[in-house]
């Protein structure tokens, strides 16, 4: 679990004196398996982190990026095919919405057998499908000329003031941190309480409902109303309470797309 450094959370939790504070972080998981297995597993993934030999003078990092570039687009064709094979037998029964698939993936395979990945389709996917090539794939250098993996290991044994003498900047595990969230299109959102003062991410794009759900799905199954105020605006207004006295807090519904940034107090009714 890579906690993601955020200067705000500090800030906020000063502000409402929390006595505890969590910072949001990205779970990195070192996949296990192999051939079918260590595919099935990449495809429950949100983003792929390709750590490449940069450092042992046998390998060439550029042509490794493309062997898995070319392995992940195999997969997908592979994917597909079985898909079509599977969609094709039940379409027999008569079903349009199957036989409308079916001619899709046909298409899609023939796109993937000349060689094209899945993000240069102009057709929609059918969204049974868990394509590889579509997902973020953010790459790490392990060596000089990238992150010295050794040395951060080391490093990250240490006292956080002790390792920061040793570093000629930002931590490399920071630098990654920052690279996957941006890859992955996340905002970061916050609760604010003297309890607990939290950083959450979500899916830019997403909605208050959503953000309700991160946090606990009763909340969002009782969802009420979102009372929402900037970061920085609580921060410079020294409370809930004044924020609101100043009219910097606002009420929102369901649909309210959260920005990078937003406090949010959710109101909801318990679950009977």
């Amino acid at each position: 679990m890579a906690p993601i450094a955020d200067e705000r959370l500090p800030q906020l939790a000063e502000v409402v004196k929390a006595k505890k504070v969590t910072p949001a972080a990205i779970r990195v998981v070192d996949v296990p398996g192999t051939g079918a297995q260590l595919l099935g597993n990449l495809r429950q993934v949100d983003a792929l982190l390709a750590v490449l030999d940069d450092w042992s003078g046998t390998h060439n990092p550029a042509d490794d990026l493309e062997t898995l570039r070319l392995e992940l687009l195999v997969a997908d064709r592979d994917h597909v095919e079985r898909r079509l094979e599977r969609v094709q037998k039940q379409a027999k029964s008569g079903d349009p919405a199957l036989r409308v698939e079916a001619a899709e993936l046909e298409r899609l395979l023939a796109h993937l057998e000349a060689g094209r990945s899945l993000t240069e389709y102009e057709g929609d996917l059918p969204s049974e499908l868990e394509p590889l090539t579509m997902k973020p794939l953010v790459k790490i250098l392990n060596g000089p000329s990238g992150v010295d993996v050794k040395l951060e290991t080391e490093l990250a044994e240490l006292p956080e003031e002790e390792a920061a003498e040793f570093r000629e900047g930002p931590s490399a595990l920071e630098d990654v941190v920052r690279r996957v969230f941006e890859a992955v299109r996340l905002v970061t959102f916050f609760t604010a309480g003297d309890k607990e003062t939290r950083a959450w991410t979500l899916q830019r794009g997403l909605t208050a409902l959503d953000a309700a759900a991160s946090v606990h799905s009763d909340i969002a199954q009782g969802f009420i109303r979102a009372e929402v105020i900037r970061w920085n605006d609580l921060v410079a207004a020294g409370s809930h309470a004044e924020a609101a006295k100043r009219g910097l807090q606002r009420l929102e519904g369901k649909t309210y797309v959260v920005e990078d940034g937003d406090v949010l107090n959710i109101r909801f009714s318990p679950p009977r």
